[in-house]
């Protein structure tokens, strides 16, 4: 006979465990949708992260900047001692040319002697040792033996200057590469958060860069400040010239710029040469530490390691190269991102 047995009912310990466990199921859902719109940054947050990223990335430049110039001057450097050896090199050959010249008719006549024999094969310090008792050389062979040690030591010495310098050069362009690597991870780092903005929020930023560069040069045209000079008058006209040009790293003109690349370009036209990077522009000059004693055309410098400059314009604005993705445009002072350090007057 077939047995009937009830079914065996969960325990009540059972069901509380898998009741609590639907349950936090039911709330980890729910949590997790209502948290995923803010996990995605706001505009807000977007735009503080690449603009310290466009800061950093612009600290960056200006390192590269102090890296590629002295690249360059070591480069030059190089080749004038370069070309300075091969000239000598010149110069020392003519003159054992005519020593061996001397040495030659000697011979022919018979009356070579054993001290200049000895020059012919021996090292020239060595020969002077050896022969300064002996008074069997002409004052004018004495001459040309001395030349010739004192040619052959500006050679030793600035072959030895060659080779330090080649050696700063390859470190140099290591730093060089080392910096330009900087620079890109950054400004690749800031063009990743941009593109996870939408169309409007771009649209907004870019209408409020605008709207900000408008009103600057708004408050450029209602100041009257008189120009440091008439070279800074000249350098900010220059600087004015080349508004809405874009920024580019490392760029010195005409077709875009970085911050110190447009301000030493504009010093250049005005006839005045000024380094090239900030932090070294920031070195030259008169300093004024206060704003109110700024004048149109005056270098204006921000942030602690002054990795930024511009050039004065009036009114509490400036006229400078503020980063990627923007031109050279007018911008006020308190909009920069990083304090005001001093002006320079050059």
């Amino acid at each position: 006979m077939a047995s009937h047995r009830r079914p065996k009912q969960p325990s009540r310990t059972r069901v509380t465990v898998l009741t609590t466990a639907a349950a936090a199921a039911v709330a980890f859902s729910a949590n997790a949708a209502n948290a995923a719109p803010s996990e995605k940054p706001s505009m807000d947050e977007v735009k503080s992260k690449v603009d310290k990223l466009y800061e950093d990335a612009e600290a960056a430049t200006e390192k590269y900047n102090g890296a590629k110039e002295k690249q360059e001057k070591l480069q030059k450097e190089i080749s004038t001692i370069q070309d300075n050896v091969a000239r000598g090199q010149g110069e020392l050959n003519e003159l054992r040319d005519s020593m061996g010249l001397a040495a030659a008719a000697q011979y022919r006549t018979g009356s070579i002697d054993s001290s200049l024999q000895l020059f012919l094969s021996s090292n020239p310090d060595d020969y002077l040792d050896k022969a300064s008792t002996a008074d069997q050389l002409s004052a004018q062979q004495v001459e040309a033996l001395k030349k010739i040690q004192e040619k052959q030591r500006e050679l030793a010495q600035e072959r030895s200057e060659a080779s330090e310098k080649l050696k700063d050069l390859a470190s140099t362009r290591t730093e060089l590469g080392k910096k330009k690597q900087q620079v890109q991870s950054k400004l690749a780092e800031a063009r990743k958060l941009l593109n996870s903005l939408t169309a409007a929020q771009k649209a907004r930023l870019a209408a409020e860069q605008n709207r900000a560069s408008r009103d600057a040069a708004q408050r450029v045209d209602l100041g009257n400040v008189p120009a440091g000079s008439g070279r800074a008058a000249a350098a900010f006209q220059a600087a004015q010239s080349q508004l809405g040009k874009p920024y580019f790293y490392g760029a010195t003109g005409t077709a875009s710029y970085d911050c110190s690349g447009l301000t030493s370009w504009a010093y250049a036209q005005a006839g005045v040469g000024i380094p090239r990077t900030s932090e070294a522009q920031a070195t030259i000059g008169t300093r004024i530490y206060s704003q109110s004693q700024l004048k149109v055309g005056d270098l204006v410098f921000f942030f602690n390691d002054l990795h930024h400059v511009g050039l004065y314009a009036g009114n509490g604005q400036i006229i400078h190269a503020p980063r990627t993705g923007t031109v050279v445009r007018y911008e006020s002072m308190g909009t920069i991102g990083g304090p005001f350090m001093f002006g320079v007057r050059v």
